[in-house]
């Protein structure tokens, strides 16, 4: 089966897991009911989540990456059948009234150590934003919210990417063959932000972004939604309930921090945008203004120009096999872990080329085991992620459930014979992945409830940030690039070069990543929203980001992450930024330092999310970081370092 797990050897299975799960916790949810207040309440709520997530996390995985329709279907079934479940235990009064016995017991509450305590707190507030204080008429309302904001996350979401198609005659001629026909149409299913002709990327942009009405129905009603629940349960708006419990803690925060990033990356952002307008008059003196379908393209050819980054240069070093060694070889140094292939069983794995690695620590042993899924195939999501499929927790027995994940990748398939090659950007994004990944099997907590990455989303990204600051470091690399062929070094400069290119066009980069976090805070701030979604986009874009807002588009209706990170997309900027403090203060000057590891393992990765998040930062730091301090980490690293601008110059 699946994983391993004996019911998922044929798509019927999860029908027969979820029964199983769902008889698990009505008997849970009784003993729950029936225990007097104390750290076993906990203990049972923990293994109540755990059964229903060992299905739902299971089960999330496979509905986007299993090859199998059949397989895709009934995992979706799955988890839309324990999401509801999970929404009636959210307003279940007699449910949450164990626990809040416990909470309200002072004698009690006081022996518990922090984590329990942390974990009791953390499933109360999972009631709270469910609205268990409200009378049952408001209560229903609630669940009936929650399901509907379910349903239209999925509509929204698959809308995002659905292609618009247009009459081809539409088109000049010349252009037409860079989208795919279908009769008389043209399929537009992505900007071609890569492609040199700027008509093609114009047409791309204006023709996929063009707006929606389903779609923009949809998201209305989604931000309306999301508002009417965050009131119903005592918050001001949805923002203030999603960030409950992060490292931003309000909306006030992060507007301050977004605000305080805007105002140091303004100047810089303008010297960006002239240098790709005066790219753009000498490659196309007859239209020099500079459009927002402009700026991928212009920043790349600024890049190639500058610093010769061909990829083609660098694959030849970074084979699978190679960049694996590396982060084996990194691992071992600074936490004492290694990384060993394991044979799977028949029906563990659903392509032939997954690959399961056993995850052991010197003295600890095995620790847990990531399935890695680096390859494209048909059907497979194009997107770099991490998956938890099983949390780690301590059973009632004593022994540790082991953690299991799901890295996933999109590596073009190699040539028989022939290793497969990374670009820089690949191998950047493997780092990136194994971060979440040494997350999941070092956040080794009580509680599968705060295992590994189930913390704050604005935390969730520093460990995986942080690894590509080891990715873009030449005596990491230098330990694992070879040339497949001869085994020869990666020259220094090769590298010196490469990371000095990424601060090209960076602050425009970074400018636009704003624009977003800004658009998604007003979307999800105070509602009635004051005007349209698409009139909020246009004010904010010409405001914020400084492009020009191309008319009859909506991009705000392509912006997937308004379903997974509502009311959060700034957590990448914050976490970048305190992955590069992190950095900075603690590996930059010995990336090998295993006292630091260790630091880094007890301070930031062992919690999980039983810890708060800004408490993790200070452990690891020694100071509280302030929201000017989180500006200036992300502001220096767009510095160009002077030794390599000199050798280049």
């Amino acid at each position: 089966g699946l994983f391993g797990v004996p019911e998922l050897s044929c798509p019927e299975g999860f029908q027969e897991a979820q029964d199983k799960a769902l008889q698990e916790s009505e008997q849970l949810v009784q003993k729950a009911c029936s225990t007097p207040p104390g750290p076993e309440t906990v203990m049972i709520f923990d293994q109540l989540s755990d059964s229903l997530c060992r299905v739902a996390d299971l089960a999330d995985f496979v509905k986007v990456a299993h090859p199998d329709f059949a397989f895709r279907e009934a995992a979706e079934e799955a988890c839309r059948n324990i999401g509801t479940v999970v929404e009636k235990l959210n307003t279940d009064v007699e449910l949450c009234q164990s626990l809040r016995r416990l909470l309200a017991d002072e004698t009690v509450l006081s022996s518990l150590d922090p984590e329990t305590r942390r974990v009791a707190e953390l499933f109360m507030f999972d009631f709270e934003i469910s609205g268990i204080h409200l009378d049952e008429e408001k209560r229903k309302k609630a669940v009936e919210l929650n399901v509907r904001i379910l349903d239209l996350c999925n509509e929204f979401l698959i809308g995002t990417h659905i292609p618009n198609k247009i009459d081809k005659h539409v088109l000049p001629e010349h252009i037409r063959y860079h989208f795919t026909a279908e009769g008389n149409y043209l399929r537009i299913a992505g900007l071609h932000a890569d492609c040199p002709d700027d008509l093609v990327r114009e047409a791309a942009y204006k023709i996929f972004l063009h707006s929606n009405t389903q779609q923009l129905a949809r998201l209305e009603e989604l931000l309306a939604s999301r508002n009417s629940l965050a009131q119903l349960v005592g918050y001001d708006t949805f923002a203030h309930r999603a960030l409950q419990g992060t490292m931003a803690k309000n909306p006030e925060t992060v507007r301050l921090f977004l605000e305080k990033l805007s105002e140091q990356l303004s100047k810089r952002t303008q010297k960006d945008f002239e240098m790709m307008t005066k790219m753009k008059m000498k490659l196309n003196p007859h239209n020099s203004m500079l459009m927002p379908w402009d700026h991928p393209y212009y920043s790349g050819v600024l890049r190639a120009e500058r610093y010769n980054i061909d990829p083609g240069l660098y694959c030849p070093f970074f084979s699978l096999g190679a960049c694996m060694e590396g982060l084996n070889s990194l691992f071992s140094q600074l936490l004492g872990i290694s990384l060993y292939a394991e044979q799977t069983k028949r029906g563990e794995i659903w392509s032939e080329d997954v690959r399961k690695l056993a995850v052991v620590h010197e003295t600890e042993g095995l620790l847990g085991y990531i399935y890695c899924d680096f390859f494209q195939r048909p059907d497979k999501p194009h997107q770099d992620c991490h998956f938890t499929v099983r949390g780690g927790r301590l059973k009632e027995n004593g022994e540790y459930q082991l953690p299991v994940v799901v890295l996933m990748l999109s590596l073009p398939n190699s040539a028989r014979g022939a290793p497969t090659l990374l670009s820089p950007g690949m191998m950047e994004n493997l780092f990136h992945e194994m971060g979440h990944a040494m997350h999941s099997m070092l956040g080794r907590t009580q509680y599968q409830h705060v295992t590994g990455t189930r913390c704050a989303t604005d935390f969730a990204e520093v460990p995986s940030i942080l690894m590509e600051y080891f990715a873009n470091d030449y005596r990491v690399v230098n330990q694992f690039a070879r040339h497949y062929k001869t085994g020869q070094s990666l020259p220094k400069n090769m590298v010196s070069r490469l990371c000095e290119s990424k601060k090209v066009c960076a602050a425009a980069d970074m400018q636009l990543q704003v624009f977003y976090a800004v658009l998604d805070q007003i979307y999800h701030g105070k509602h009635p929203l004051k005007k349209s979604t698409t009139e909020i986009l246009k004010e904010t874009q010409e405001k914020v980001y400084g492009l020009p807002y191309v008319p009859n588009t909506a991009w705000q209706l392509r912006f997937s992450h308004l379903v997974g990170y509502g009311a959060k997309y700034y957590s990448y900027l914050m976490s970048r930024a305190v992955a590069s403090m992190v950095w900075k203060q603690c590996f930059a000057q010995n990336p090998f330092d295993r006292a630091m590891g260790e630091r880094y393992r007890r301070e930031m990765l062992a919690h999980g999310g039983g810890k708060e998040p800004m408490l993790m930062v200070q452990g690891m730091l020694q100071k509280s970081p302030s929201v000017e301090d989180f500006v200036d980490a992300l502001v220096s690293d767009l510095d160009h370092d002077f030794e390599t601008f000199i050798m280049d110059s």
